[in-house]
Parts: structure tokens; sequence; C-alpha cells
């Protein structure tokens, strides 16, 4: 696969990504503690997708390298607020292992990328 492929590639899974976080947030708890982890894992989630299509349109190397940057640190904080969902149960597991497992992958895959970069 080259470089373009994988590029739409990846824009259409954390498109995906992003829309299944939408999801779950929705089945959170209604409650004011619940609220505070909606927002911020929608914000986190979606933020991926969007930072890293205006990457695959950064206008120079330093553009693109601080958009990776921005995807990795987001992918980094939604495993973490998944991780809180897990450990307060509330969501049960089977129903967010999809999107955990995912949200370390994209992280894995970000972390390589900004790795790579000189």
């Amino acid at each position: 696969m080259d470089i373009k492929e994988f590029a739409k590639q990846l824009e259409e899974r954390t498109l995906v990504f992003g829309v299944r976080i939408i999801q779950l947030s929705a089945k959170l708890p209604k409650t004011d503690e619940a609220r505070v982890v909606r927002t911020q894992i929608t914000k986190s989630g979606t933020s991926i997708g969007a930072n890293y299509r205006e990457a695959n349109r950064s206008r120079s190397k330093a553009d693109f390298k601080n958009k990776i940057k921005i995807c990795e640190s987001e992918s980094s904080e939604t495993v973490y607020w998944l991780k809180i969902i897990r450990f307060l149960k509330w969501l049960k597991n089977e129903g967010i292992e999809w999107e955990y497992k995912e949200s370390k992958e994209l992280l894995a895959i970000f972390t390589s990328i900004s790795n790579n970069l000189s």
C-alpha cells in the first residue's frame, strides 16, 4: 500500500472512530460527573480525525509534524477517558471493547508516525 492509500484509509478509520466515540458518549450516565467525561472524550475522540485531516493538508513539514503530535496526544487522552469509563463501570467492557482497542491502535500509529519524522 502506498502512502496516499494509507493516508486515505487512516482518514476513514479516524472518522469511524470519531462517530463511534460520539455514540459511546451518548450512552454514558446522565450525571454531572459523567457529563464531564462525555464532553472530554467526545472532544478528544473526534479531534484525532480532524487533526489528521489537517495534517494531510498541511503547508509544511513542521505543520504536519505538529498536527501528528496533536493526533498522538488526543489518542492518548481518549485512551485515558476510556480507562476511566471502564474503571467506573459506567458501560459494560464488551460495550466499549472496540473503542478501547482502536484508541490504543491509533495511539500506536500516531506515535510511530511521530517518531519517524525528523
